[in-house]
């Protein structure tokens, strides 16, 4: 993957949904502190806007799109505009998404699950969608599925969310395996608990903690370096490979009574 261009030819471009706050601007930001060009998407442009006339970068250098990653055309329609604008990216991620709790006893969070896999899941295939064939015909690129180590076990009350990054895991290696031989790489990253507004309202222990800038620099070096999947900090990587090697009786009782996610009203989880 470029970090550098020669001369006379203009820096490589990253391609990120998702990136007004949280872990995306963290991305945007390690992005431009490495000389790249931005292509930045979220539903509120104007925080791009602020954000890259605070970060004092020049135009350009960088774009915004508005789009909503859960509706195909919208996010489609972002991807072309940044192909005719700004060119193939060398580097697509698709890091929009949304967390909510749900109870399927309760009829409106089957609404919720349904806008769960609307964004985190079609959102994240139909991010990819305007770049696959540009990428397979220069014979290079990456594609970045942010996932969460909640996708490899499920939790009580987080079933939309778990269930979702799970799919993201899945549907990435599959991903992976269509384009071997092609020279385009697919890279799946599984944060853990990243400090943020949000992630503050949770009601339970977040352990191994991370700023999200570390987990920006961590990303951005696992992506230079094409790791095909990457659990950022690794030490939560290992809690979660213990907890999925727990007999399912001991699991279900060590999460007995833990506080659970937020549902719809009591808290909203957008990255």
């Amino acid at each position: 993957m470029p970090t550098s261009s020669p001369s006379g030819t203009q820096p490589p471009l990253v391609f990120i949904t998702g990136a007004s706050s949280g872990i995306g601007q963290a991305l945007a930001t390690r992005y431009a502190a490495a000389g790249w060009r931005l292509a930045l998407v979220a539903r509120r442009t104007e925080a791009i806007e602020s954000w890259a006339i605070g970060l004092g970068l020049p135009h350009e250098r960088w774009a915004a799109y508005g789009a909503d990653v859960s509706d195909v055309a919208s996010i489609v329609a972002a991807g072309q505009a940044c192909l005719a604008r700004q060119g193939v990216p060398e580097v697509v991620i698709a890091n929009a998404g949304i967390s909510v709790g749900m109870d399927t006893a309760e009829r409106e969070d089957i609404d919720v699950m349904a806008r769960t896999f609307a964004t985190n899941n079609t959102g994240m295939a139909a991010t990819f969608h305007p770049f696959v064939d540009a990428m397979r015909e220069r014979a290079r690129g990456r594609l970045v599925g942010i996932a969460s180590v909640a996708a490899i076990r499920g939790l009580p009350g987080h079933g939309a969310y778990c269930a979702s990054k799970a799919a993201v895991v899945a549907y990435c290696e599959s991903l992976r395996g269509e384009l071997r031989g092609s020279g385009v790489q697919v890279v799946t990253l599984l944060p853990g608990y990243i400090d943020t507004p949000l992630t503050r309202q949770n009601r339970y222990p977040m352990p191994f903690l991370m700023a999200p800038e570390a987990f920006a620099d961590r990303a951005f070096r696992a992506i230079d370096a094409g790791d095909s999947y990457r659990v950022i900090p690794w030490q939560m990587g290992v809690v979660a490979k213990l907890l999925r090697a727990l007999p399912n009786a001991w699991f279900d009782r060590l999460l007995a009574g833990r506080p659970r996610k937020h549902r719809q009203g009591q808290g909203r989880r957008e990255t």
